[in-house]
């Protein structure tokens, strides 16, 4: 094979040693298509280039990427990485779309490899570190990176949960996602305990540490839809369907997905779904999108926007009984000077 080839070849492995944190020679030789005895090779050329990929022998064992007492030649001197880093956790937190997932992914490569000496200067510059964004629920990037390493490695994650009612019990999970609302982080998980999927919310997480027990991925719903559902319905005393007459997209750009959920329907109409505890609130949210609509539920709703229509009326009527007598006055001109 040229160097070309095995260059390319070695890359591969590299990726695949970051992918998990254990991979078998086998494993390794289906997945670049080679013989175990190219594995080794490979492995070799890894570690003359500084990466500490550490062996395992035995039933169980297999090749691991670990981190070394320097950090591996990543074309990145110490200040780089700690900047790299510092930046990976606080676009982590961010709003760009689909920056926060790729800045975790990426922050968890590089916390696996980085030396405990450059972790400390890490934690010291963020800890040191405020940025002005909106209004949000602060998360310790810790548990971030904790919960997308148990993510990505299938392993269960145990953690104190405050409900809302204020109880805070442990629960033992198998984490799938993190979804973040732009307010809040949240986990789509499978809850052990009661035989079910779950969604958390970061923040009522405490001592969040992951175990050595891996599970196997099961079928699982739509992530970003099932902590839309569980955000816009599960928490509030009333749940609103309401068919508006205007594009999915349309009210989209009105109605944020952490406060309602919009569904296609026919003919140029969409249904969206909100929850609340306030009927007169849910009646005026929809009234100000400035669309026709038509509650489909509740049924006590529609009294609570006849009642705020009544209201409306009343404050218009009031307005108009206002403006008419000096309209009157306007209309028989100003009176002749007193002389």
């Amino acid at each position: 094979m040229s160097v070309e080839g095995t260059t390319e070849r070695v890359l591969r492995l590299l990726a695949l040693l970051q992918r998990r944190p254990s991979w078998t020679a086998a494993e390794l030789a289906a997945e670049l298509g080679v013989t175990d005895r190219s594995v080794r090779r490979d492995v070799e050329r890894l570690r003359a280039l500084g990466y500490p990929v550490h062996a395992t022998a035995g039933v169980g064992g297999g090749y691991q990427l670990g981190a070394g007492t320097r950090l591996p030649p990543l074309l990145l001197d110490d200040e780089e990485a700690i900047a790299t880093a510092v930046s990976l956790r606080l676009a982590a937190g961010g709003t760009v779309a689909g920056a926060g997932e790729a800045a975790l992914r990426a922050l968890a490569k590089l916390d696996q490899v980085m030396p405990p000496r450059l972790r400390a200067e890490v934690r010291a510059v963020h800890g040191a570190t405020e940025t002005l964004v909106g209004p949000g629920v602060e998360i310790d990037p810790e548990l971030l990176v904790t919960l997308a390493r148990a993510c990505r490695d299938a392993v269960r994650v145990r953690f104190r949960y405050a409900g809302r009612d204020g109880g805070e019990r442990e629960r033992t999970v198998e984490p799938v996602r993190m979804v973040a609302t732009g307010r809040r982080w949240y986990l789509m998980a499978w809850d052990v305990d009661r035989d079910d999927w779950r969604t958390f919310r970061l923040d009522r997480m405490r001592e969040a540490g992951a175990t050595t027990w891996r599970f196997r991925a099961r079928e699982h719903p739509d992530p970003v839809a099932y902590v839309q559902r569980g955000v816009t319905e599960a928490p509030y005393r009333y749940l609103a369907r309401v068919r508006v007459h205007a594009r999915p997209d349309q009210v989209r750009e009105l109605v944020p997905p952490q406060v309602g959920r919009v569904e296609d329907d026919r003919d140029g109409w969409c249904v969206l779904a909100v929850g609340g505890d306030d009927l007169g609130w849910l009646a005026m949210h929809v009234a100000r999108l400035g669309f026709e609509a038509e509650v489909l539920e509740p049924p006590e709703l529609r009294e609570a926007a006849a009642l705020l229509a009544r209201r409306l009326a009343a404050m218009a009527e009031d307005v108009h009984r206002r403006e008419l007598p000096a309209a009157a006055g306007q209309a028989g001109g100003a009176d002749p000077p007193v002389s």
